[in-house]
């Protein structure tokens, strides 16, 4: 009995706690339930509202492309990212406006500074240091060259305009240059303009001086011009199919070396690649002057001048150019400047010698003009003679030194024949000798392989003597020597005695500005030469002809 009892009990009370269990059960399921429930619920709800929104964004943009703006309106959250890109554009323009003024600023500066350095110089006839002054705008041409190059024309070859080039290229501070390829319209007149008609470029404008110094007061300014359509340009009077050049001959044109420097040489950078074929518009033309060098321009183009100031015809052209120069002074770099033909010195000095007939190539070469049993030829030597300052004041002494060791001699001053006899006077001689100046520019007809002896005056010019005629020589395939004049040689040590600062401190006066450098060491100077001193030189030029 008692067994069953306890059997009993434990079955009540298995009885008793079944229905407690089953209500948790139910109570977890239910829980379960709701929760499963919730979780479909938020998910369904977030799905719902990423697609409505992709949706409402997708209709947003395709409603702003087909509604007319006037009617549109947009999302408020556009309207923030609108408003952000508007501010930074803005910002963005100030920064641009204030870089270029900055620049324009800095690059005027260069050049007043340019012109007031190089003013008392360039009215005394050569220039001073322009490789300097270079290197110091070097900085300023790498921020300014994308700016200042607009493109939309020009091309090698002026039958085709596929190849865009930058029209006008005004990033260096010497002088621009303008290339029109393709429809292009030249007006003259007062106001002279030139106008490509090219769907390619952009409206826009220059004032372009056609000079290779276009820092210098009094030039002519030739406005350039780019249009898309005919009508924008005038209407052509006269066609032809070759290029044409338009150049001024302004500014310094008239001192014998800024004749080559400044004119000559560049117009050969930029004419010599047509052969020939090509027009010269000229601004500022002057007669007299272009007859004086009329078989260099005969040379360069086989066509008439033209007037350009006082020309009423609009003349179209396939290619035109605008403007001329040299980055350095006096000669040609092929890998600066664009001859469209990679020519040099020497095929300057060759073209030259071909305008003019010059029967000279080379120089005399002693070793094989000794005749059998006879005294050999004596190589010629020029003397050039200056009459106002930087005069050898012992001419005699030096004529007499240089026939000592071998020399004919002949001195010579301003050319009293016509130009074309002179030039072939000059081909004749196989050294030239003369002190720093303007005469040394007719070493450009001595024959290719003859010797330059410049004679630099006391007061540290070495560098412009090299700057002006020394590395020009060079580039022309002339062998160049200098002699420098020591303090005892020169007349301002009588003047001033060796304690001045001018014969003792020639860098404190260089320091002090280009006005004292020109007036006492070119321009109130004279040397006399100690011919002992100077022997070693002239032994050293026969040397060069061996």
């Amino acid at each position: 009995m008692k067994m069953v009892r306890t059997e009993s009990k434990s079955a009540r009370n298995t009885n008793r706690s079944s229905p407690w269990k089953s209500n948790y059960v139910a109570y977890g399921l239910l829980l379960g339930s709701v929760f499963v429930l919730l979780y479909l619920m938020v998910s369904t709800q977030f799905s719902y509202s990423q697609k409505a929104l992709l949706e409402l964004d997708r209709a947003t943009v395709d409603s702003a492309e087909t509604i007319p703006a006037k009617h549109r309106r947009n999302h408020p959250r556009q309207e923030d990212v609108r408003a952000r890109i508007e501010g930074f554009n803005r910002e963005e323009e100030v920064a641009k406006a204030h870089t270029e003024q900055r620049r324009q600023e800095k690059q005027g500066e260069s050049e007043q500074q340019w012109a007031q350095k190089n003013s008392i110089e360039e009215q005394s006839g050569h220039e001073m240091k322009s490789d300097n002054w270079e290197e110091k705008s070097q900085s300023e041409k790498e921020e300014t060259v994308e700016e200042s190059k607009q493109f939309g024309g020009g091309t090698d070859d002026y039958n085709n305009v596929a190849d865009a080039k930058p029209i006008c290229d005004t990033s260096f501070g010497k002088y621009d240059v303008c290339e029109l390829a393709g429809d292009t319209r030249a007006r003259g007149g007062s106001g002279a303009t030139v106008t490509l008609v090219s769907p390619r470029a952009p409206p826009k404008e220059w004032e372009i001086k056609p000079y290779s110094r276009k820092y210098l007061d009094g030039l002519k300014a030739v406005t350039v011009k780019s249009v898309p359509n005919p009508e924008n340009a005038p209407q052509c009077t006269t066609r032809l199919n070759i290029p044409a050049m338009v150049i001024e001959l302004g500014g310094l044109t008239g001192n014998y070396w800024h004749d080559f420097t400044d004119v000559l040489v560049p117009l050969f950078i930029g004419a010599r690649r047509f052969n020939g074929e090509v027009q010269l518009l000229v601004v500022n033309l002057l007669p007299f002057w272009v007859d004086r060098y009329k078989r260099i321009f005969g040379k360069i183009s086989r066509h008439e001048i033209v007037d350009f100031e006082n020309d009423d015809v609009v003349r179209c052209y396939p290619h035109v150019v605008v403007g001329y120069g040299s980055r350095k002074e006096f000669t040609i770099d092929p890998s600066l400047d664009e001859t469209g033909g990679g020519y040099t010195m020497v095929d300057f000095t060759k073209f030259l010698r071909s305008a003019y007939s010059l029967p000279r190539h080379r120089p005399i070469k002693l070793s094989e003009v000794r005749p059998a049993g006879g005294s050999r030829r004596r190589p010629r030597m020029i003397i050039l003679e200056r009459t106002n300052s930087r005069k050898i004041l012992n001419l005699a002494e030096v004529i007499a030194a240089a026939e000592a060791v071998g020399f004919k001699v002949i001195v010579a001053g301003r050319p009293r024949a016509s130009y074309d006899v002179f030039t072939r006077e000059m081909n004749s001689f196989d050294v030239m000798v003369g002190v720093h100046g303007a005469g040394l520019t007719n070493c450009v007809f001595l024959p290719t392989g003859a010797v330059l002896l410049q004679i630099v005056p006391y007061g540290r010019l070495e560098e412009i003597a090299r700057t002006d005629f020394g590395n020009p020589a060079r580039d022309m395939g002339l062998r160049y020597m200098e002699y420098s004049v020591a303090a005892e040689e020169s007349s301002l040590m009588n003047v001033f005695g060796k304690e001045h600062p001018i014969i003792k401190d020639p860098a404190a006066v260089h320091m002090s500005g280009w006005g004292n450098v020109a007036e006492w060491y070119l321009a109130k100077q004279d040397v006399r030469i100690n011919v002992e001193r100077f022997k070693p030189s002239l032994l050293q030029a026969l040397k060069q002809l061996q």
